[in-house]
């Protein structure tokens, strides 16, 4: 521990130029968190605004509507079902249309509710939406009695387009942000090592003069990886100061594009959860790149 604290310092400008390089592949890493973040946080706004709405007749029992809603919810692909009677209908509907005169007129002349009762059904997955369906279009669907169905109809039909369209979207976004988190992350390591690997070379001399007078790999073999790992101790705390400054200024921005989440407020919250990654990251980084580095020097 000593030496290599003595030779992170020894060795300035080498010890500096390596605890950028790594605090540039914490960077690339942490802004990897975060852009994984408002993706997740996107892609479950949408999620979220898909559902299939199952309308009933107006002559639809309750206590039927509310047997079939207890059958839907035991489907494993089911979250969860809200019912909406006929009189929250009603009321929406004229919440929603509170300011055409000519509807609330219409809808006064009548002497009986024209509209059913309804079944909002949210799936865990959207493709799983399909599976419900055609679970409602079932003869199961058929009112206690038999005489007939109590489903006036199913609206995942008119929008299964529009559906299966938003799912292929959230799988493709999903594939791409994975690799380019992948590639990004193996240039990252690339660059780290190659940076470790020009500083350990430049005490080469060194190493092998340790070999030829008995030093064990191990005792040539520890201040390096100290310094590594120092170094990348030293470049998670640049980086994560780096993004404070930078969230803070992102953070309305994000907001609006991403929608619901800013990025600072994302990074004030999540900070122990993003210390520790990228702490481990660098620790990992560091002392690994220098562990591989100097192994092939070891070999007197």
């Amino acid at each position: 521990m000593r030496a290599g604290f003595a030779g992170f310092w020894r060795n300035a400008f080498v010890s500096l130029a390596s605890t950028m390089v790594l605090s540039f592949a914490l960077f690339v890493i942490g802004v990897l968190i975060f852009l994984g973040a408002m993706l997740d946080t996107s892609l479950g706004q949408l999620r979220d605004k898909v559902d299939i709405n199952v309308y009933f007749l107006t002559t639809a029992p309750e206590e039927e509507i509310l047997s079939l809603k207890e059958q839907i919810e035991t489907l494993p692909e089911v979250e969860f079902v809200e019912y909406v009677s006929r009189e929250e209908a009603l009321q929406e509907f004229r919440f929603r249309h509170e300011n055409d005169q000519l509807i609330l007129e219409a809808l006064d002349e009548l002497e009986d509710n024209p509209l059913g009762a309804t079944l909002n059904v949210k799936a865990r997955e959207t493709s799983q939406y399909e599976g419900i369906a055609k679970f409602l279009d079932s003869n199961e669907t058929l009112s206690a009695d038999g005489r007939g169905e109590i489903i006036d109809r199913i609206n995942y039909f008119q929008n299964k387009a529009a559906i299966d369209k938003l799912s292929g979207i959230i799988d493709s976004a999903q594939t791409i942000s994975f690799a380019i988190a992948l590639l990004l992350i193996i240039i990252s390591v690339a660059m780290t090592f190659n940076t470790v690997r020009l500083a350990v070379f430049t005490a080469k001399d060194e190493i092998g003069v340790m070999k030829l007078v008995g030093a064990s790999n191990r005792y040539a073999r520890g201040p390096f990886v100290v310094e590594g790992i120092f170094s990348g101790i030293l470049s998670a705390f640049i980086a994560l100061i780096l993004f404070y400054p930078l969230t803070l200024w992102l953070g309305p921005s994000t907001e609006t594009f991403f929608g619901a989440i800013s990025v600072f407020d994302y990074y004030l919250n999540n900070f122990g959860q993003i210390f520790l990654i990228m702490l481990f990251s660098g620790i990992l980084l560091g002392g690994g790149s220098s562990y591989l580095a100097v192994r092939r020097y070891l070999k007197i």
